[in-house]
């Protein structure tokens, strides 16, 4: 027995023999260990967001509470998870949990778990931790993010370029149109008659494992005659809150996994907790702020009038401050004029607009998308649009992913988190007794 303790939290049923079993070696002394117990998830992450900090989770499986999240924030903290019981089939190790006990585990099998994978607090050291669960390199297929002000047209660009880019024959049935959009109107576009599944039980379904390919294509729609298939977004603008953030970057990646290419339409608000000192703004936006850091390419979406220039320039000036590199930002003037000299008038607009920061000059020349009445009658009768309202669209995004040519990443390994400089007595504090 070393002089070694282990500071550790504890999260199951209230009568589960375990729970009450560690709590009385431990308040015996009979194992070098300060059991915590919690009654909710909720307190777990209180706990574990109070800067004290904390060797491991001891979690029952059966626990409704248990999912990648509250894994991440586990590691986030520096305590490792461990499971309790085997009565759940999972896929543990996936999810990022460092070991398993059985139900009626000894304390000798108690302490060498706690002695292989959590941290002794005597050697606790401050670290920044990868909060992400790294996973095997595989195939990754290509993310286009349209995004643009309100009013833009920016789910009908979405369709456009989903449409345009499934009609290839290399990419049949291999393009999702995803509506990731507070406002989701993908639904309503489609003419789509069931709501449900949608984007929250795609989330979900990935909250506590791995989810296979069949899975997840019986969680989309197909749009009949467009070629591409539809993962249908919120029902309303409130439920962003039940989109747990890890889960949703594991959902993205599921959907590279599964496609050679992911359109999503986003929105066009990618403040965070930095800007606005909120977490919960941060959470209202992450999936437009996840979608736009890991996109191959940002399509932002305007209209040629001086509003619309102007709304258009201020959208690439907040991505450009979210760190996406302005060599992978398109820009497209929806709804425009077929007249060449008003088109070199808006593209001149929005070059003098952008000059002023030399971080975007390399956005290129802007894209027209023209304005056709044949659209509106596509939308209504629910059929294809036309092919030809894409074409120039396609053939610039397609040139655009050719020249970037740069290594594929999965969108779970951008960098979520920033080194930043810390505010003297912000962190509160903790004063170990030994």
């Amino acid at each position: 027995m070393t002089d070694d303790r282990w500071v550790v939290l504890g999260l199951a049923h209230p009568r589960v023999a375990w729970f009450s079993r560690l709590a009385r070696w431990s308040t015996a002394a009979a194992i070098p260990v300060d059991f915590i117990k919690c009654v909710s998830r909720d307190e777990v992450l209180a706990r574990l967001n109070g800067g004290r900090p904390y060797s491991a989770l001891l979690i029952g499986a059966d626990v409704a509470g248990l999912d990648r999240d509250l894994i991440d924030q586990a590691h986030i903290a520096g305590a490792s998870v461990i499971v309790v019981g085997s009565n759940v089939a999972r896929e543990w190790h996936e999810l990022g949990v460092a070991t398993k006990l059985p139900e009626e585990f000894e304390r000798s099998e108690l302490l060498s778990a706690l002695n292989e994978h959590a941290p002794p607090i005597a050697t606790v050291t401050a670290v920044v931790g990868d909060p992400m669960v790294h996973y095997e390199p595989t195939w990754r297929g290509q993310l286009i993010a349209v995004t643009g002000p309100g009013g833009a047209g920016t789910s009908v660009v979405a369709m456009a370029v989903s449409q345009s880019f499934a009609s290839e024959p290399s990419n049949q049935s291999m393009v999702l149109l995803a509506d990731l959009a507070l406002n989701a109107e993908q639904g309503m576009l489609h003419d789509a008659r069931e709501v449900i599944p949608g984007l929250q039980e795609f989330v979900d379904a990935h909250r506590v494992g791995r989810v296979s390919m069949e899975q997840m294509r019986s969680l989309v729609f197909e749009a009949v005659g467009r070629g591409y298939h539809l993962l249908l977004g919120l029902r309303r603008h409130r439920d962003w809150t039940a989109i747990r953030p890890r889960s949703f970057e594991t959902s993205l990646q599921g959907m590279l996994r599964s496609y050679r290419l992911v359109v999503a339409d986003i929105n066009n608000d990618f403040e965070g907790e930095r800007d606005t000192g909120s977490q919960d703004v941060e959470d209202r936006n992450h999936m437009a702020r996840t979608v736009a850091m890991g996109a191959d390419l940002v399509v932002v979406v305007g209209v040629a009038t001086t509003k619309g220039i102007h709304s258009l320039t201020r959208t690439v000036r907040e991505l450009i401050a979210l760190n996406v590199n302005s060599d992978r930002i398109v820009a497209v003037f929806n709804r425009s004029t077929r007249n060449p000299r008003r088109q070199a008038d808006a593209a001149d607009a929005l070059a003098t607009l952008l000059a002023r920061h030399n971080e975007t000059l390399s956005i290129g020349d802007p894209v027209f998308f023209s304005e056709r009445t044949d659209i509106e009658e596509a939308l209504r009768d629910g059929v294809r649009l036309p092919t030809a309202a894409a074409k120039s669209l396609h053939r610039q995004i397609n040139n655009r992913l050719v020249a970037l040519s740069r290594p594929q990443q999965s969108p779970e390994l951008v960098p979520m988190l920033e080194a930043v400089p810390v505010v003297p007595g912000s962190l509160g504090h903790y004063n170990d007794p030994s």
